[in-house]
């Protein structure tokens, strides 16, 4: 059970190990089950509809889009990984984190984000209460163990993470680290999503300082001007993180700070058209137009990026259908 106090936890342990393989039967199907890494359940792996996706989808993200298609295609390739895959988005709001979670969801499991082998919490939602914090450590290990144990293939989504206590966030250390097993399960088939606000002030700044220089936002790379560091100390050291002196940080558990940068009119375009889209309607650039110029910009005078992304996008249009 977990110990109380900021820095020292442990895992809740849940008994003894079972050696083999076995058959099960889940929701009335069949499965070979490895009591190490949990039922083989059935994926629907898409690599080539990730890559899609992401390219198609995700407007404005070229950095988001590589960092993360890489990832996980690796991940995906590796039979015997010896970690979950860790990956921390950080962005502003609208910029796309939520949408990258739907896409993987999408391309990863029968049902996509519906998928009982997706898990989302979201902090203000789950984890609302401060003095309820010791409860929430332990149902929390105890889902996604008992998760884990029904598909070793299971993706948990962390939203709002600027919004986490960090104590609760240190709580899923040993599930993220380069552990074989714990407790008789291992969990090194997982993915775990952190989704959150914190760093994109930096990441904005970043693309501001570009555009003043004349370059491309294209040319933005992971390690330009230390960005992926600069997010990590960011978050580390941010009272208001869900990060705060985490030790999945301490301990680079995370593989990729991956950032989103803020979008600019022509994304927020591309987003309204996509929308109709999604709605059924003939595409009508006046209207999206009009979509697009109504939206919040900053910084004030010159106008360059979206305050909201490309939230409230499908909200506004409707206004003028």
């Amino acid at each position: 059970m977990a110990v109380k106090g900021e820095d020292v936890f442990v895992c809740i342990v849940f008994g003894l190990a079972l050696v083999g393989f076995v058959y099960v039967t889940v929701r009335g199907v069949g499965i070979i089950c490895d009591y190490f890494r949990g039922p083989l359940c059935p994926m629907a792996y898409n690599p080539d509809g990730l890559g899609y996706e992401l390219k198609n989808k995700l407007f404005g993200q070229h950095l988001a889009s590589r960092v993360i298609l890489k990832a996980v295609k690796g991940f995906m390739a590796d039979p015997n990984p010896s970690k979950p895959l860790v990956l921390s988005l950080h962005g502003s709001s609208g910029t796309g984190k939520n949408l990258v979670a739907k896409i993987i969801a999408q391309n990863l499991f029968e049902g996509g984000e519906f998928s009982s082998q997706v898990h989302l919490f979201i902090a203000t939602h789950h984890f609302p209460h401060p003095a309820h914090l010791e409860t929430y450590k332990v149902q929390l290990q105890q889902w996604i163990r008992g998760n884990v144990s029904t598909c070793a293939r299971s993706m948990f989504i962390f939203d709002e993470m600027d919004k986490m206590n960090p104590v609760l966030t240190d709580t899923l250390k040993c599930f993220l680290d380069h552990y074989a097993q714990v407790d008789g399960v291992s969990f090194t088939h997982a993915i775990f999503l952190f989704l959150s606000n914190q760093g994109g002030h930096l990441i904005n700044q970043m693309a501001l300082e570009f555009w003043e220089a004349d370059r491309q936002r294209e040319e933005i790379e992971l390690n330009s001007q230390g960005l992926e560091t600069a997010i990590n100390k960011d978050v580390f050291n941010n009272k208001n993180s869900g990060f705060w002196r985490s030790s999945l940080l301490d301990s680079h558990v995370v593989d990729y700070f991956v950032p989103f940068l803020p979008l600019e009119y022509k994304h927020v375009f591309m987003c309204a058209l996509a929308e109709m889209s999604a709605l059924g309607l003939a595409p009508d650039t006046s209207m999206a137009r009009n979509v697009v110029a109504d939206m919040p910009y900053f910084p004030q005078e010159e106008r360059l990026f979206s305050v909201k992304g490309c939230k409230s996008v499908k909200q506004r249009l409707k206004y003028y259908i």
